[in-house]
């Protein structure tokens, strides 16, 4: 068997194969590696940022199409859902990913950027979300539309208050989007990345201690990489997860759990020096 016990004829299997997808925020981090697993599985994928020089280098890499959007804005995702259609026929798969991250705290968050934090991470899935599945309802029913939340959403979190609640708004919106589309046979689904190896945590990944201390807090003992959320993406848009709607997969190591001891005031005071380094960056 393979190094990480997987079998040749699965990691093949081509499981998107023909099936046209969206993914917004495609150029970098867990995006861009969603992008390229799809692309990978015989997706027609259409990356889709606001990073235009980020996401023209990984279309022209991957070979696939590339289309700048803003997803808080209803006119810029309505003319990526419409452009994609009018080439393609059809949507099956929409994977509302974009998203902004870190927050000042909870006393220092003004308006603006509390508005700002939700236009894109919650606003710009539900966009995303509507302005999909009524194409896909237009054409006889069908789909998938995936987002993307985080562990904070289901956990909260003192530092970055405004982030966290918009990825709660994510879990939320992704059962209700389950509840209502069901009937259409359109399936709704999240994954909820925990401390992964991109350009978020690059700052305490560079400090060896802070980077040794968050391990530790994960029942895995180490950071998930990019290719483990588009793993999880892949499989929530194949037909293997034909029977799941409403459910946020967190793909966190174990984080959630919550079966380690206590947390230690050192420990404690590694995860706010290394939210604290994340901010700065």
């Amino acid at each position: 068997m393979p190094e990480g016990g997987v079998c040749q004829d699965v990691a093949m299997s081509m499981r998107l194969e023909g099936r046209v997808a969206i993914v917004t925020g495609g150029a970098n981090g867990l995006g861009e590696a969603i992008s390229r697993k799809f692309a990978a599985e015989g997706a027609v994928v259409v990356i889709a940022d606001v990073d235009e020089a980020a996401m023209e280098h990984v279309a022209d890499e991957l070979g696939v199409e590339a289309q700048s959007c803003d997803v808080s804005d209803r006119e810029s995702v309505q003319a990526l859902v419409d452009g994609a259609v009018e080439r393609h026929r059809r949507l099956d798969i929409m994977v509302a990913n974009a998203g902004i991250a870190n927050s000042p705290s909870y006393l220092d968050i003004d308006d603006e950027f509390w508005s700002r934090m939700l236009d894109v991470n919650l606003t710009g899935v539900f966009l995303c979300n509507q302005i999909a599945a009524r194409h896909m309802v237009a054409r006889g029913g069908g789909g998938v539309l995936l987002n993307t939340s985080s562990i904070l959403g289901a956990e909260g979190h003192p530092q970055t208050p405004a982030y966290a609640a918009s990825k709660a708004g994510v879990i939320s919106l992704t059962r209700s989007g389950a509840m209502a589309l069901g009937q259409f046979g359109i399936r709704v689904n999240a994954v909820g990345p925990g401390y992964m190896k991109t350009r978020m945590t690059e700052g305490l990944r560079a400090v060896p201690e802070l980077e040794k201390g968050m391990a530790e807090m994960i029942p895995l003992n180490h950071f998930g990489e990019p290719g483990d959320i588009a793993d999880a993406a892949v499989f929530l848009a194949s037909d293997e997860a034909s029977y799941i709607t409403g459910h946020t997969l967190f793909v966190d190591g174990g984080w959630l759990t919550h079966h380690l001891p206590a947390r230690t005031e050192e420990q404690e005071d590694i995860r706010i020096r290394a939210q604290a380094e994340a901010e700065a960056r």
